[in-house]
């Protein structure tokens, strides 16, 4: 029987990791860099132990050799354990603190323009515009609301669309939102009501090194860039105020803060629920 190490790699080499991030970038596009290594590395563990490759170098000809192991990594990589209205006093917290101010600035002016970066199989770029839905009523029609979820993975971008989901991802949204704005399908899962996914466009891109986005009165990015590193963060906050109207809104995970120039580039709405608003 062959003896297999408890933890994987079994060894370090930094050289060898160092030529696995270079593989991966060309493999499958995803730049290893910018994200915390000691996460990066918890997340590569997950596939050497998959493959029993007791170094990065052993899994490295995995990658070379085995044709499905680039779309297992790049799942691994890239994967996000998420649900609707997944911390729905956040949610609750938006609703109360910052849509009535944002659409009483709006006054005459109808179009209201969100952004989900980072918005994996689009749960909450659906919990967005369920929330803006409610929120608006009957009045929603007289709005020209667009909700963009983006990401990088284009196999979650692809579900995203369809808006199916299981019910456990739905637990949070209450009897009353289910049997609203969702569909029961025959196999058990729930599809997201037309009325609701046509206030939500699809679309890739890399907040990273993609093109630079504007014109948005709400960005969500929740959970995200708690992986990347501070230099990185830091410079992601500075679009994200560039890509926000005067007085937008710019909502972020939890567990992140924010750090570098952007904390002087925003006011703090509700710290807890760390809902900010751009400095007009």
């Amino acid at each position: 029987m062959m003896d297999y190490p408890d933890t994987f790699p079994a060894y370090e080499d930094e050289s060898e990791f160092t030529e696995l991030k270079a593989l991966i970038k060309r493999k499958i596009g995803f730049n290893c860099e910018d994200y915390k290594q000691a996460h990066l590395k918890r997340r590569l563990a997950v596939r050497l132990r998959a493959n029993r490759s007791k170094s990065y170098k052993e899994y490295a000809n995995v990658l070379l050799t085995n044709e499905t192991e680039s779309q297992k990594l790049k799942e691994t990589l890239t994967v996000n354990v998420t649900e609707l209205f997944r911390n729905p006093e956040t949610y609750e917290a938006f609703r109360i603190s910052a849509l009535p101010e944002l659409i009483k600035a709006k006054g005459d002016n109808r179009t209201i323009r969100v952004w989900s970066a980072g918005c994996s199989n689009g749960e909450e770029p659906y919990s967005i515009a369920i929330m803006l839905r409610e929120f608006l009523g009957i009045s929603v029609k007289r709005y020209d609301l667009t909700i963009l979820g983006t990401d990088i993975d284009e196999d979650s971008l692809e579900k995203a669309g369809k808006g199916v989901y299981q019910f456990k991802q739905l637990e949070k949204i209450g009897q009353d939102r289910l049997s609203k704005f969702f569909d029961k399908k025959e196999d058990y899962t729930y599809q997201v009501v037309d009325e609701i996914r046509d206030l939500v466009k699809f679309r890739y891109h890399d907040m990273i090194s993609g093109p630079r986005m504007f014109g948005f009165d709400i960005i969500f990015c929740r959970n995200v860039t708690i992986y990347f590193e501070q230099a990185l963060q830091e410079r992601l906050y500075v679009n994200f105020y560039k890509a926000l109207n005067d007085g937008g809104y710019f909502v972020m995970g939890k567990t992140e803060t924010l750090v570098g120039p952007a904390d002087e580039l925003f006011y703090p709405v509700d710290v807890k629920e760390r809902i900010y608003q751009k400095k007009r």
